[in-house]
């Protein structure tokens, strides 16, 4: 009996937690895996953090908290837009809910009509897609290219909106390929914008925190003050907090909107864990020294697969300006040979190599949407990362690599 319905049809698992949970079943199997698949901090939550929860807990904060986010939270949420961004938002125009996951998915519910349009920039993180999909949306995909360090053009952007263009989503710093965008870039990106009222946009900015080389982060909000009516800006504590298992994404809009996504919310989860938003509380107005600490670690570490890749010339890398991904190019290798006599005509094909062969669980640029490329997690020490690296470099010299690709 198939159990799923139609619109389900078109929608992948998500491929990140697909190739960990492959990598998990071959470690119980006994096999020495690394697994750079899934995007998650290695550290451990701040102290001060857990200790905020276990008060909250002790103190009896356990019963359902406000759909929409607790009043701490909020406060915190809006004094943290204030400080980090120079944006006002009110009570009013904030919700808290199950990680940055839901905020899309409520905003994308509350918006999105049958067959409009959500303007992707690949590669883009998959659950875009998905979630547009599963909507009864239709996800547009607009190119980038390595070369522009993977950030979406005015001009791509002005040839792709047209009437029934709903959203534009953008990823600051992006996942997976670590885009950066200056101040400017991006008011150029609002200049096309301000020429189609109809589009919303998403500014997905859950890796804010962790940009490297000196970079200034600013938000789409920021850089386009006249949009902000028009632009859900997207947050988390997920990762820059290493609290994913927490589960707590906020975003903040114009009230109508976030009005409307609260009504969905109310059908879907009735709101965040009250525990865990009190350890959000502690987050975000204690002591950001920690995200400091995580953020020159994760720097490092990109600095360590960069160097280690460029000395692989079937490779290409360039250094991601922010977030803890690399996107590695492989197209040298599409049509190469393994010591099986398999040949590698994908990315796909390439990261099942790579699992099969060096034990290292990394994610094919397809579920991305650009090609061919693979994702690595550099959310990981520098001694797993620089073993993962000597088992690529090793897996790749064992490869029949056809003369027209060198």
């Amino acid at each position: 009996m198939n159990y799923a319905s139609s619109r389900l049809a078109p929608v992948q698992p998500s491929a990140s937690a697909a190739v960990s949970q492959k990598a998990k079943a071959l470690k119980a199997a006994g096999h020495d895996v690394i697994d750079l698949g899934l995007g998650e901090p290695d550290f451990d939550t701040p102290t001060h953090i857990i200790e905020a929860a276990y008060a909250a807990a002790k103190a009896g904060q356990t019963r359902y908290p406000p759909t929409d986010g607790t009043a701490e939270l909020k406060a915190a949420i809006s004094e943290k837009f204030r400080r980090d961004n120079q944006l006002d938002y009110s009570a009013s125009e904030i919700i808290v809910s199950n990680g940055a996951k839901q905020i899309i998915f409520d905003a994308l519910m509350a918006t999105l009509e049958e067959k409009q349009e959500v303007l992707l920039c690949a590669p883009y993180f998959g659950q875009y897609k998905d979630m547009t999909l599963i909507l009864g949306g239709v996800p547009k995909v607009l190119p980038s290219t390595a070369e522009n360090q993977f950030r979406l053009t005015p001009e791509i952007l002005k040839n792709a909106i047209t009437a029934n263009t709903r959203w534009l989503i953008l990823n600051l710093p992006s996942n997976p390929a670590g885009a950066v965008y200056t101040r400017e870039e991006l008011a150029e990106l609002g200049q096309i914008l301000e020429q189609h009222p109809q589009v919303l946009i998403m500014s997905d900015e859950i890796y804010e925190h962790i940009v490297f080389d000196g970079r200034e982060f600013v938000s789409f909000a920021t850089a386009c003050p006249h949009l902000k009516e028009r632009v859900l800006t997207v947050n988390g504590v997920s990762k820059a907090y290493a609290m994913t298992g927490w589960r707590i994404g906020y975003a903040g809009a114009a009230q109508g909107l976030i009005a409307a996504m609260t009504k969905v919310q109310s059908q879907i989860s009735s709101g965040a864990c009250s525990v865990a938003q009190a350890a959000a509380v502690a987050a975000l107005n204690g002591s950001q020294d920690e995200v400091a600490r995580f953020c020159k670690a994760f720097e490092s570490r990109r600095n360590l697969v960069v160097e280690r890749i460029t000395k692989i010339p079937e490779l290409t890398l360039d250094a991601p300006g922010g977030a803890f991904y690399a996107f590695i190019g492989c197209e040298s290798i599409i049509g190469a040979t393994t010591p099986d006599g398999t040949v590698i005509n994908s990315d796909i094909d390439f990261a099942q190599y790579l699992l099969d062969h060096a034990k290292v669980a990394a994610v094919p640029g397809s579920a991305y949407g650009l090609s061919p490329f693979f994702r690595i997690s550099t959310a990981t020490s520098e001694e797993i990362l620089s073993a993962a690296m000597n088992r690529i470099c090793e897996c790749i010299s064992n490869l029949k690599i056809p003369m027209v690709n060198t």
